[in-house]
């Protein structure tokens, strides 16, 4: 099963509003069936942060959750994949449902070191978003995963507080300090 089709599956049984507003064949009119990455490209940032070493042994979870985030990420500042939310105020509060979900599997998990991962994750989309960047927003993403899956570095922390400053650097320091992890295991982010 993808990640979206398990996804679209946790909703159903999670019910409530957000399983009524599921796309009725699994996807948004306009929407990819199959999104593997923020922009299309594979791997994306769920299956990222499922094949670092941390998400051993749970890597299904992983995934899940990090499709849940994402899902809430579309719903704000992008075109979700399942949900459909006409309405800007319900997509809105949709997203931020999906990312208590998320995060909420991810504290069942005991990942508390993820779980402040992601929480800087979700408030540095917002920024990027905020300030016309969807390029530093993917990069964000991507990091963060790669954070998410191997743990997070020194040099991810300083990537990190200079995209918190606004820093012109942050893109370029970020996609360093992911690179830097995963280059040596072969997986690359294209």
């Amino acid at each position: 099963m993808s990640g979206v089709d398990a996804l679209r599956a946790a909703l159903r049984r999670e019910g409530g509003t957000v399983a009524d507003m599921l796309a009725a064949d699994g996807r948004r009119d306009g929407a990819p069936a199959s999104r593997p990455s923020v922009d299309g490209r594979a791997p994306g940032p769920p299956q990222l942060a499922a094949s670092g070493p941390r998400a051993e042994g749970r890597r299904e979870e992983y995934e899940l959750l990090m499709e849940m985030i994402l899902e809430g990420s579309l719903l704000h500042y992008g075109t979700p994949r399942v949900v459909t939310a006409d309405d800007p105020d319900l997509a809105l509060l949709l997203g931020d449902q999906l990312y208590a979900l998320g995060l909420s599997r991810l504290a069942q998990l005991g990942d508390l070191e993820a779980v402040a991962e992601l929480g800087d994750l979700i408030s540095l989309v917002a920024q990027a978003q905020a300030a016309g960047d969807p390029s530093l927003a993917q990069t964000i993403w991507e990091a963060g995963a790669v954070a998410i899956g191997w743990g997070v570095t020194p040099a991810h922390e300083a990537a990190k507080a200079l995209a918190r400053a606004g820093d012109g650097r942050a893109e370029a320091a970020l996609r360093d300090a992911r690179d830097r992890v995963i280059a040596p295991t072969g997986r690359g982010v294209t």
